[in-house]
């Protein structure tokens, strides 16, 4: 858990991945259509990916991935993204984080 913390600190946009995932995919777009430049760590390709895929799910990210961490604070999988996208509340919640400007 604290890999996985850590990372998720690094910088304002952490995305947790698995190179295989098509909704993983999905998520890194919308990120960059609203331009940012998350981090993406992609859990199969990571000596510690097994781990931090279960320090994830005890967060309750069920699927596992993606797991998205705004300003450090834990946001959740897919469709939790996508209902903050459909809200208008990621745009904002990028924008305080300092992900993005505009």
């Amino acid at each position: 858990m604290d890999r996985v913390r850590d990372l998720a600190s690094k910088k304002a946009a952490v995305i947790f991945t698995k190179s295989s995932c098509c909704m993983c995919h999905s998520i890194k777009q919308l990120f960059y259509e609203l331009g940012a430049s998350p981090e993406v760590h992609e859990l199969d390709n990571d000596s510690y990916g097994k781990e931090m895929e279960w320090a994830i799910r005890s967060l309750g990210c069920n699927p596992s991935v993606p797991a998205v961490f705004i300003g450090g604070r834990f946001v959740g999988s897919s469709k939790d993204v996508i209902s903050l996208h459909v809200d208008g509340s990621l745009k904002q919640m990028l924008k305080d984080a300092k992900a993005i400007w505009f």
